[in-house]
């Protein structure tokens, strides 16, 4: 549930679920929305689960589970996923250093499965998990003034430059935490955590002072990111091996065992994952899971797609067959016709960050 439910309904905001949370979905005139975040600044409320980690032995505790090292200075974070035993993606996730605890965020449908399974494996470690997903209030900002309406409402340092590192202040009356977001969007990005009870006021200072931004919903926040190449958890991640979508930023192939491991250090060892994500642009919008075809030959299927506002025409993800020419006439199939398309480099449409999540198959 959204911990500023009357704020968005102020604003004439529709809602949906969202991995078990309702959460704003659009405010109306999407296509304003959209490019105002492109060209100035936005704001949106996140839906994560959120554990906790505490205790002596955390930092080995959640290392020997995830595909990257986790940070061990406060203020750093890593992004990071949960396979399973044969390399497909269980979940993705964010670990953050808070000194004396690690907040590890998740898909909000996750945080539960995660935290059960790793009480379960606690055994003589000095290690206490709670989940705080009611705790706190998640906000994100976005676009090219992301930075500038930052420093309009933070006090008590100056925004985070790496990415995915955070610092400590206040908006107005109420402590926050600020992290510089991983480009998501494609746009300079900060993600701003608060207590629960004081979320109104903080996503309202995020709207209203200093430099205003425009408040948005996820159907904006999945357009932003498709223009921006960016995977995500629910339409391309999730059981599928990290290699075939070139997720680099996620994995530390210099750390111990994880679950999983074996088989994703092998597809990387070959060089050769069986498909790859790629961009296109087609004739029409085709649904998610429409087949990608090579003159009569199925190679691969949608994963997401829509409309762009920025590009004017239909763009989409899809995962096809490995080392498919770029040049190749494509069709894809929408309303039981196919219609043109063709391999489109990504992103789409550069801004002023760049995902880290973008394929990298080097």
């Amino acid at each position: 549930m959204t911990v500023v439910r009357e704020f968005h309904e102020d604003y004439g905001a529709t809602f949906g679920d969202i991995g078990g949370r309702t959460l704003p979905l659009e405010y109306g005139r999407s296509a304003r929305t959209h490019r105002a975040v492109r060209n100035v600044v936005g704001a949106t409320e996140h839906a994560y689960g959120i554990l906790v980690v505490e205790g002596d032995d955390r930092l080995d505790f959640v290392d020997n589970a995830i595909t990257n090292e986790v940070p061990a200075e406060d203020g750093e974070g890593c992004y990071a996923l949960l396979l399973d035993p044969q390399g497909g993606i269980r979940t993705d996730l964010y670990v953050l250093n808070a000194g004396e605890k690690l907040l590890v965020f998740t898909p909000p449908s996750k945080v539960e499965d995660l935290h059960e399974e790793w009480e379960e494996n606690v055994f003589i470690q000095d290690v206490e998990l709670s989940d705080a997903s009611d705790a706190f209030g998640v906000f994100g900002v976005y676009g090219p003034k992301a930075t500038e309406k930052i420093a309009s409402v933070f006090n008590g340092g100056s925004s985070p430059e790496a990415h995915l590192s955070f610092v400590r202040g206040r908006m107005g009356d109420h402590g926050v935490t600020v992290l510089r977001d991983d480009g998501l969007t494609g746009e300079e990005g900060f993600i701003v955590v608060c207590a629960a009870d004081v979320a109104e006021d903080v996503f309202g200072t995020l709207i209203t002072n200093g430099l205003n931004a425009v408040p948005f919903g996820r159907d904006v926040w999945e357009a932003l990111t498709l223009e921006a190449g960016t995977p995500l958890f629910e339409s391309e991640l999730e059981g599928v091996v990290p290699n075939v979508l070139g997720l680099r930023n996620a994995l530390d192939f210099e750390k111990g065992c994880y679950v999983g491991q074996e088989v994703v250090s092998r597809v990387e060892n070959q060089g050769r994952p069986s498909r790859q994500l790629v961009g296109l642009v087609a004739d029409a919008v085709p649904e998610s899971g429409a087949a990608v075809f090579d003159g009569d030959a199925s190679v691969g299927e949608v994963t997401r797609a829509g409309e762009s506002e920025m590009r004017e025409e239909p763009i989409a993800l899809a995962l096809v067959d490995y080392g498919l020419d770029d040049e190749a006439d494509l069709t894809v199939r929408v309303d039981g016709e196919e219609v043109d398309a063709h391999v489109e480099p990504l992103p789409f449409v550069e801004g002023s960050d760049e995902s880290d999540r973008l394929p990298r198959y080097d």
